[in-house]
């Protein structure tokens, strides 16, 4: 069995199979046996488990994995890297060769016979956004993701209010889930090296159910419009709001913020509580 810790053996694999890493793809293949121990352990793998994994690569993390899980379902869109896991594949492991995002993960998720589904991921970062959001907003029987992703799209995930990372990204998977960071990941974990440093963040699915979304998106969006802007400003120049800016006082007041306060000040539970007010003013009025 080859160890795909170690950078050699992966280069070795890849020059057999006439292959090289496709940078379009994404393809930068974990060999950090350290890291690969750290994301395994945060996903809390049983038995019980159907994992959905996305770009396997040559399965450094599949393989691992599928010793803890009843099953593994590893999305390879690479019609060549999907040949040679299928190759090697323990029998609790399903390969299916497709784009993730044509994909359909709760179809698969059914006919696999589970309730419920954990994804584990080394994302390729320039679709790692669409693929979180795909499984947070649908409503997808996911419990868990623990993926790998830039450093730069971790911090802005588990960014605190009034720092310069914290925006909507950081108040969009607050909304679904409970994030966290499981380890930072240097460029020399991967075969080949990237260019960005790397972190394994952990969410908790667990998306709030007092308060409508798309009020709470609205709201969020218009809050950081403008990071100069006081939020009543904010608020009042919104059109999908559609709110006065004595109206956005109200709301403001109502939710116990200042006057003055920018967006970016807020806490998540601030937000909210704000959309909280304007949801109720909507239910009363409408």
């Amino acid at each position: 069995m080859n160890d795909l810790t170690i950078k050699t053996n992966v280069r070795r694999i890849l020059a057999e199979n006439g292959l090289y890493p496709k940078k379009n793809l994404g393809q930068n293949f974990l060999t950090d046996a350290h890291v690969l121990s750290k994301i395994v352990a945060a996903a809390d793998i049983t038995r019980d488990d159907l994992i959905i994994e996305v770009g396997p690569g040559l399965g450094v993390l599949t393989t691992e994995m599928a010793k803890h899980a009843a099953k593994v379902v590893a999305i390879e869109i690479d019609t060549n890297l999907a040949a040679i896991l299928q190759a090697n594949a323990a029998p609790n492991v399903q390969i299916i060769n497709q784009d993730v995002l044509k994909t359909d993960i709760g179809d698969i998720i059914a006919q696999s016979g589970f309730f419920r589904a954990k994804m584990v991921a080394n994302l390729p970062y320039y679709i790692t956004t669409p693929i979180i959001f795909n499984i947070l907003e649908t409503g997808l029987p996911v419990d868990t993701l623990v993926v790998m992703v830039q450093k730069e799209v971790a911090d802005r995930m588990l960014a605190a209010p009034s720092t310069k990372a914290y925006g909507l990204l950081t108040l969009s998977v607050a909304y679904y889930g409970r994030a966290s960071l499981v380890a930072n990941v240097p460029p020399n974990s991967f075969h080949p090296r990237p260019d960005v440093h790397s972190a394994v963040v952990k969410i908790d699915v667990n998306p709030r159910q007092d308060v409508d979304h798309p009020i709470f998106a609205a709201i969020t969006k218009a809050a950081f419009g403008n990071r100069r802007k006081t939020l009543q400003n904010c608020l009042a120049a919104s059109e999908q709001l559609g709110i006065t800016k004595e109206k956005a006082a109200q709301l403001l007041a109502a939710a116990r913020l200042p006057e003055n306060i920018r967006g970016e000040a807020l806490s998540f539970e601030d937000f909210v509580r704000l959309a909280g007010q304007l949801q109720d003013a909507r239910s009363t009025t409408g």
